[in-house]
């Protein structure tokens, strides 16, 4: 994994992160009372070292009727059940190995001085470690801020750089709020994703996902179905410009959505003008055949002016992001004049927003908003930018921040980049959503008009994510924010090493 120099330190909460306990034991303390006990204010002065053990546990006794003997004993069962995660701690080895250095891993721990050292006979690496921070150590403890500003400052580490990891929000709250990127401990394979994307190149993790699946990233519909289809080979294919990762077979004059035999829909499925309209776009066929490809589209128009979606009159569908794909064909080619009764109606769609529930073959509004983009950034047709570039710039930002998944923030960033607009918000939210291998978790592009099934491709997903990310680069960049990653929040019982 190519590393970032975005954060050089990482500061691991010990209990319930690195290790796991049980707080059932065969005392007569049970793990509610366990809980209360661990969470009293005697109990945390004992683990700010302000008194020994034995009066912690005289004391905690008179407060909750039980005998020192019995809390001694509930406490030790309940170190004996400490169980390391190794899950976790051979992933940071792993990052801290392949970061030649750069990498400082510390331990920050709310944990009294005899139960530190019977941690530190537990099975772990601990020289992971470049050095461990006890509140017994410090005399502070989390969430207060002075234990955090004594880590801090006994390590040199930069809070903008550094990463902090614990179980429990208010303890990352504190972090956060001196300037530290804060995750909530959710589950080990939560927390390595969310390490994995702090710390690797997003683009360069990507791109080996497209490499390792080149000519296998095939689109899936929501039933888990695996299509062979033309319309994300070749967008994956205009957004990579690279042959090597996709499977196509040039078509003499127009195109199929499908490969081969079509799947949950009909056994003779027609040629279409959408597919068809992107293949010679993106494949740079001979021009004589375009025009007369062209030549046959225009008779696919109906009454109202509307281009079609297939060269087959006996199935009379249209879709404005079809239309929009069409468009940006003939303009092109210079005949953009022709389908100028489509042009003024894919206005009226942007203007009174009628896609903000889809289309009839597209799943989210950035599809149709995405492909007005490309029609503008392809065509270069001044006539068009005055047209419509000024209206869809409002339209974007009113995207900006809504839910979407994956590849709606990915076409949304695009969008934003093609116009000029910097867009942090949608930005954050993107980036957690990578996943372990690399790859961006799949987004839904078009669906079956008849069956409304959703078909996405976690290669275009990828593809168009890796493109946002590289844009979104060479914007420029507003003042610095405060601004962190999004957190994962779970809430946990509190044990002896917090």
């Amino acid at each position: 994994m190519t590393f970032t120099l975005n954060y050089n330190t990482l500061i691991f909460d010990i209990g319930d992160v690195l290790f796991s306990w049980s707080p059932q034991t065969k005392t007569f303390i049970s793990p509610k009372v366990l809980h209360h006990i661990l969470s009293s204010p005697t109990w945390t002065d004992y683990e700010r070292g302000r008194m020994s053990q034995d009066e912690c546990y005289a004391r905690v006794g008179r407060e909750f009727s039980v005998g020192p003997t019995e809390i001694s004993r509930a406490l030790e069962e309940a170190r004996d059940s400490l169980q390391s995660n190794e899950d976790l701690i051979s992933v940071i080895r792993h990052l801290k190995v392949r970061s030649g250095g750069m990498l400082h891993v510390f331990a920050m721990s709310n944990i009294s001085a005899p139960d530190y050292e019977v941690l530190r006979t537990k099975p772990a690496d601990w020289s992971l470690f470049d050095d461990i921070f006890t509140s017994a150590g410090v005399g502070e403890r989390k969430p207060n801020l002075g234990f955090y500003k004594a880590v801090l400052s006994r390590t040199g580490a930069d809070p903008s750089r550094t990463i902090f990891v614990d179980d429990k929000m208010e303890n990352v709250l504190s972090a956060r709020s001196l300037g530290m990127c804060g995750i909530v401990f959710d589950d080990s394979r939560t927390v390595i994703r969310a390490l994995h994307n702090l710390l690797g190149d997003p683009v360069e993790r990507g791109r080996q996902y497209l490499t390792l699946n080149a000519k296998k990233l095939l689109s899936v519909t929501d039933n888990g179905i695996l299509l062979e289809e033309n319309f994300a080979q070749l967008l994956i294919l205009e957004v990579t410009r690279d042959r090597n990762l996709v499977n196509l077979t040039d078509s003499p004059r127009t195109w199929n959505f499908f490969q081969g035999k079509p799947l949950l829909t009909t056994e003779e499925f027609p040629f279409d003008l959408d597919t068809t309209s992107l293949g010679l776009t993106v494949m740079n066929d001979h021009e004589d055949i375009v025009h007369s490809v062209m030549d046959e589209m225009l008779d696919y128009i109906d009454d109202d002016g509307i281009i079609q979606t297939y060269f087959d009159h006996r199935r009379p569908r249209f879709d404005p992001v079809v239309c929009v794909n069409a468009l940006t064909l003939f303009y092109s080619y210079g005949r953009g004049h022709q389908l100028d009764r489509t042009l003024h109606w894919i206005r009226e769609v942007l203007l009174h927003r009628a896609y903000l529930d889809g289309t009839r073959y597209y799943a989210t509004p950035e599809c149709f908003l995405y492909f007005l983009g490309r029609l503008l950034e392809t065509s270069n047709d001044a006539y068009l930018a005055g047209y419509l570039k000024p209206l869809l710039i409002e339209r974007i930002q009113e995207r900006i921040g809504a839910k979407g998944d994956a590849l709606a923030l990915s076409m949304r960033l695009c969008l934003c980049a093609c116009l000029g607009l910097r867009n942090d918000v949608d930005l954050r939210t993107l980036l957690p959503l990578q996943c372990d291998d690399g790859g961006w978790e799949i987004g839904w592009i078009y669906k079956f008009g008849s069956s409304g099934i959703s078909i996405g491709n976690r290669g275009l997903t990828t593809s168009l994510a890796m493109k946002a990310i590289l844009e979104m680069r060479s914007i420029s960049t507003p003042p610095p924010s405060l601004s962190q990653a999004p957190a994962v929040s779970l809430s946990k019982q509190v044990h002896p090493a917090t």
